[in-house]
């Protein structure tokens, strides 16, 4: 009697282990990926670009020609280039949304939860540290693809910051573990007259 009542319940919990356990193989066997991004604010605007990261702590958006902004993670700091203020924002990439991408060790499973999405073939996973809430949360989005690492393909995610500012990211053309030097993650810091930062 007991045995039966128990097994929906553990029926319904090993899918969501597995399917964050996958996700976990998924990110830790991405070394490297490019894509090309849809980056849509919650005012509705939307600002393309290429997106390439490297693991670990590395990332960048490079937007569209005549956007005069820049992403970027040199592997221990989140940047925000603005060239045409001449600003720059920093925030340790612990203390960002973005962490859970750009580190191969973290265990997910540990602060991740699955979001149903009424689709076998989709798997999305808001992931959150709730004793830094401050840190915002994301909810990332894979699709089931043989041919990718962990067979899993990420499609985007939806970033929410502390003050519920969301950007949501549509990834396309995206490719895995090829080679990307270090150099891509240098940039021009507009508040100096000339070269790049270090």
């Amino acid at each position: 009697m007991t045995l039966a009542l128990a097994t929906p319940a553990l029926v319904a919990a090993a899918p969501q282990q597995n399917d964050l356990a996958q996700v976990q193989t998924h990110l830790q066997a991405v070394s490297s990926m490019t894509a090309s991004f849809s980056q849509t604010d919650r005012a509705g605007k939307t600002l393309n670009g290429t997106m390439t990261l490297k693991r670990p702590g590395k990332i960048r958006f490079q937007y569209e020609k005549g956007v005069p902004q820049l992403i970027v993670a040199d592997g221990s700091s989140l940047y925000f280039i603005d060239y045409q203020v001449r600003q720059v924002e920093r925030w340790p990439i612990g203390n960002s949304p973005l962490a859970v991408l750009l580190n191969p060790k973290r265990d997910i499973t540990q602060f991740a939860k699955l979001v149903p999405t009424g689709d076998s073939r989709v798997i999305s996973v808001e992931v959150r540290d709730p004793k830094h809430p401050e840190y915002g949360r994301i909810t990332m989005i894979f699709q089931r693809s043989a041919g990718s690492p962990g067979g899993l393909m990420l499609q985007g995610w939806v970033a929410l910051d502390s003050q519920n500012n969301r950007t949501t990211i549509r990834l396309s053309d995206q490719r895995f573990n090829a080679a990307i030097a270090d150099g891509t993650f240098r940039w021009n810091d507009p508040r100096r007259s000339s070269g790049p930062r270090r």
